[in-house]
């Protein structure tokens, strides 16, 4: 049969990725406990054409790799690098670097704070990587969605409190623990309550190559611990009331948790370098208030087992 893509092109040159977008695949993921989740993903594949003389790359056997690739094996670094090899192989001499980009929702089942409940998180992930001259450069990409609480809008909150509960208890009628109590209880004891809304944090890091796991799942516990209100799923009233708790525990303005998230990042050996984004989806305002940063993590001095 005759193939038109291998002809000589009239614009001869070299071009630096060749390939396609949105491949439909199922993918099969580590699910950070030992086991694997299989989900449906969106995969990007491109190899680079070197020879400019050639018209075109052979698509339909990237298309056709893919579909082999991740039928059975979890997704690993050593995995992708096979992957990214055997597209590069199966352009009989046109291609010297391959890339792909798989985009997934990472499916968790996370508890309740206070009830026997629990219920189903989606964390999206990306995983982007390219192999050119040998060398596999592997980057991870997460979203935590959680609640910030604005520590500007509490302490005027707190100030108009102290201001009723001094207008209702003034300081000649004495204070009684049980009537302080009850007006607490009561739709009196609250003047002002601060205002909090859904916040997100979108992180990019580039894992050194040492490592053979895709450390999606510990990276997503560590940033919400740091966070330390992450998005419910299962909530009863108790639930909520633990969530309010936690809220009134980490006040923090946007570029506090930037700053929380950058602590994280910078100590996982894991991570050569990082760079995350926050928006807080204010309340108070019809725009966001948003905080990025970046680093570099310092080289390895030892290098793990594999």
């Amino acid at each position: 049969m005759p193939d038109v893509a291998i002809g000589a092109t009239a614009l001869a040159r070299p071009l630096d990725w060749v390939g396609m977008d949105r491949i439909a695949v199922p993918v099969q993921v580590s699910d950070g406990q030992g086991g694997f989740i299989r989900v449906p993903a969106s995969v990007d594949v491109a190899v680079d054409l070197q020879d400019s003389e050639a018209r075109g790359i052979h698509m339909s056997r990237l298309y056709l790799q893919l579909q082999q690739a991740f039928s059975t094996d979890t997704i690993t670094p050593a995995g992708v690098r096979r992957v990214l090899q055997g597209f590069i192989e199966s352009q009989s001499g046109l291609s010297s670097a391959a890339r792909l980009t798989v985009r997934y929702d990472h499916l968790v089942q996370r508890p309740a704070l206070a009830s026997a409940n629990v219920g189903w998180r989606r964390y999206p992930v990306a995983i982007e990587a390219t192999l050119r001259e040998g060398h596999l450069h592997l980057a991870l990409l997460l979203a935590v969605e959680y609640s910030s609480t604005c520590p500007a809008s509490t302490a005027l909150s707190r100030q108009l409190n102290a201001e009723r509960f001094a207008d209702d208890f003034a300081p000649d009628g004495g204070v009684n623990a049980a009537a302080v109590g009850e007006w607490l209880a009561s739709e009196r004891g609250l003047a002002a309550t601060p205002h909090a809304q859904r916040s997100r944090a979108d992180v990019r890091v580039e894992l050194r190559p040492a490592f053979d796991e895709l450390p999606v799942m510990s990276l997503v516990d560590a940033l919400e611990s740091a966070l330390g209100t992450p998005v419910q799923t299962a909530v009863k009233r108790e639930d909520e009331q633990a969530f309010a708790r936690l809220n009134a525990a980490n006040l923090m303005f946007c570029e506090d948790a930037a700053r929380r998230i950058a602590a994280v990042l910078s100590l996982d050996p894991r991570i050569e370098r990082y760079e995350a984004s926050v928006a807080h989806f204010e309340s108070l305002h019809p725009h966001d208030a948003t905080a990025r940063v970046s680093g570099r993590n310092a080289p390895r001095t030892d290098t793990p087992a594999r």
